[in-house]
Order: C-alpha cells, then sequence, then structure tokens
C-alpha cells in the first residue's frame, strides 16, 4: 500500500507475559534509552500497547519540520484500510485535525470508548476506528511535535489497568521523543552540512555537476533495497555525499587531466581515498559506516581494487553498495574524455564486473533498482 507504516518489530519485553506494567515500563525504558533511532525505540513500545490492552493497532505520528502535518514514523498492529487511510499515511495527519487540536492543548491522554460520540475525535468513526487513546508528546518548549494513537475497530471502555499502561508508555516516550528529537535535529543539520561540503567539492570538478545527490539517491534506495534501515542507511548516505572528499588535495592538473592518467598521476589520484578517510576521521559524529564507504568504494570483489586490496565480503556492505552506482552514473554522464553510455552500456558493463569488481548479489539488485525507475525503458520512436 502506498505510504503503508513501517512494519511492527516483534521483540516486545514482557509481551505475552504476566509482567507488571511497571516491570515492562522499565523494559521498554532500557529499549528507549538505547535505541539508535525513533522508529526503533517506539516500535517495541507500541507492540505492548497492542499486546497488552484491546488496541488491536497503534501507531506513533511525528510532527514534520517546516509543515503542519504529523507523519507515522512507526505502527503496530491492524490499521484503516481505504483511500482515506492511504492519504493518510501518504500526506500525514493535519494540525488542525481536532485530534491534534485537543492534544496540543492538553498534558495528558485522551480516552474515547466511542468516537461517535465526540467531537474531539472527528474523522476516526469513518476509519472505523470506533475506540481510540490519544497523548500528546510535547517538546521543551510546550509545543506539539508528536501524537501517540491506538485504537480498536468497535466501542471500548477502555479499563484502568489498560489506562495505566498506557500512561506509562506515552511517559516513556516522551522522555525519548523528546532525547531522540534534539539528536535528529542535530543530525539533519549535520547532513545539511555534508551535502554542502559534498557539492562544494563536486563544484570544483565541474565535469561531475550533478553526480552527488544522483548517486546518494541510487545508493539509498539500493541499500533499502538490500535491507538497511535507518542508522545504517544514514551511513551509506553521509558516506555518499563525502565518497570523494579526498579529492580536495588532488592537484587540479591531476583532476581536470582530459586523458588517460600515467601511472604516477594515476597512483596520486588513487590516494584520494586514503585522503579522504584521513580528513572524514577528523568529524567526530560520522558513523563508521559513513568512513567505509569513503575509504573502500574503490575495493573489487576480486580484491584487485584499492587501497587495501579487499576482497568479498571483507570489503563493507555499504562501500559494496556503493561502488556500482558510483561507476553507473560516471559511465552514463559525459566527460570531456568520453561520451555518455547508454543505460544499457553501462548495465552490462556493472554485469561483466559481477564476481570481479562488483558484489554479484549488490549488482542484481542493482539491476532492478535501475529498472524500477525506469531508467532501462528504451525511448519511445520519433
Amino acid at each position: 500500500m502506498a505510504g503503508s507504516l513501517p512494519p511492527r518489530t516483534t521483540a516486545v519485553p514482557g509481551a505475552g507475559q504476566a509482567t507488571s506494567v511497571a516491570d515492562l515500563t522499565l523494559g521498554l525504558t532500557r529499549l528507549g534509552l538505547t535505541a539508535p533511532d525513533l522508529g526503533s525505540a517506539m516500535r517495541p513500545a507500541l507492540d505492548a500497547l497492542v499486546e497488552r490492552t484491546a488496541a488491536v493497532g497503534a501507531g506513533y505520528f511525528q510532527l514534520r519540520e517546516g509543515t503542519l502535518t504529523f507523519h507515522a514514523r512507526a505502527a503496530s498492529g491492524a490499521m484503516p484500510a481505504g483511500p482515506v487511510m492511504e492519504a493518510l499515511l501518504a500526506h500525514g495527519l493535519p494540525a488542525d485535525l481536532p485530534l491534534l487540536r485537543a492534544l496540543a492543548g492538553t498534558q495528558g491522554a485522551l480516552f474515547f470508548g466511542d468516537t461517535r460520540g465526540h467531537p474531539e475525535a472527528a474523522g476516526f468513526p469513518e476509519l472505523g476506528v470506533l475506540a481510540l487513546t490519544a497523548a500528546p508528546i510535547h517538546d521543551g518548549g510546550g509545543r506539539l511535535v508528536g501524537a501517540l494513537l491506538s485504537h480498536t475497530f468497535t466501542p471500548h471502555g477502555w479499563a484502568q489497568e489498560e489506562r495505566a499502561l498506557f500512561a506509562g508508555v506515552t511517559g516513556l516516550l516522551s522522555l525519548v521523543a523528546a532525547r531522540l528529537d534534539a539528536e535528529e535535529r542535530e543530525q539533519a543539520a549535520h547532513e545539511g552540512a555534508l551535502r554542502v561540503l559534498g557539492l562544494t567539492l563536486e563544484a570544483r570538478d565541474a565535469e561531475t555537476q550533478g553526480h552527488t545527490d544522483r548517486v546518494t539517491a541510487l545508493a539509498v534506495r539500493l541499500g533499502a533495497l538490500l535491507g538497511l534501515r535507518d542508522s545504517a542507511l544514514r551511513a551509506l548516505r553521509w558516506g555518499a555525499y563525502l565518497h570523494d572528499l579526498g579529492k580536495i588535495s588532488i592537484p587540479d592538473a591531476i583532476l581536470h587531466h582530459p586523458g588517460r592518467l600515467d601511472p604516477s598521476a594515476r597512483a596520486r589520484m588513487e590516494e584520494h581515498v586514503l585522503d579522504g578517510a584521513r580528513l572524514a576521521e577528523q568529524l567526530p559524529f560520522l558513523p563508521r559506516g559513513a568512513l567505509d564507504v569513503i575509504l573502500s568504494h574503490h575495493e573489487w570483489w576480486n580484491g584487485g581494487g584499492y587501497p587495501r586490496g579487499l576482497a568479498g565480503e571483507a570489503i563493507p556492505l555499504g562501500a559494496r553498495i556503493f561502488a556500482p552506482c558510483d561507476v553507473y552514473d560516471a559511465l552514463v554522464s559525459e566527460r570531456p574524455y568520453k561520451r555518455a553510455w547508454t543505460h544499457a552500456e553501462a548495465v552490462g558493463y556493472l554485469e561483466e564486473g559481477s564476481g570481479t569488481q562488483f558484489d554479484p548479489a549488490v549488482v542484481a539488485a542493482f539491476v532492478r533498482v535501475l529498472t524500477g525507475d525506469g531508467l532501462l525503458t528504451p525511448p519511445p520512436s520519433a
């Protein structure tokens, strides 16, 4: 389904066991305080609500910065179906929704045994949601930044035990959301700076304009197809922004040389990965996965690459994912010393290098990404 919610996780502390609310909340707190991202902190808590209350589904919606909409970040259980729900998942819950207006003005949770009798729950009966719980998540300034919802498709009077669990989970998520929201804001600032740095380096090498954004987009789609999520996908993206960082130290005479480099110049050019890694290590917030992309994206599957001659799965996965994206974009781009290859020619080169230069499984997945993007579809006849 377009705009579908993230999948549910099964790692729920105490789910299905006779644990107390206090013990369950403690287990969730431990998970929340060590969670690397908001989604992985939220999902176990949402699972607990579905396992331990009458709720058949639960979700966390977060305000998207710069907009007036709240978008799904995590979910568990059964969600309403139909075109209206699909539109809400794709475009978010509007901030002027009666429920969100009500949450903005309260610190506590709201419980609706039958949404048909409450103006604050307007719109939910049309989705088939007839019982609803909702709790606000506020930032330090009191602004509503998130909403924790759980629901049933039949009227239900929420028992005291259910309310206690919901309150405990809400308190936990308020703390986790505050911590991770601040971290995500910081990460967003880092990401913006890294992309600008990548584009600045690209501007020096005018023949590759647009290369950074193109290869980053391809790498992210390929990484997602291969199962990367959250922090791993972010590390891949940041590494893609900075993959040519070391070229800042390459003399213009080599960087802009119009033809094939002689052995001495080629050796100097290859040093850019080591130079880039050394520079990137000065950024304390840069994750290991991003450094792996910078250092190892010129390694070959058969061990014939550089700088360390790594082979097979000894090459970090992020670098193996990024490598064909980088090569593909270089092949289909026009350069002073070469014409732009066709998509089919570039894909043929990647497939020929499968098992030698590139990880075969990555190449196979990359061809699927390119096909799915329509890049291999021949243009219409004139």
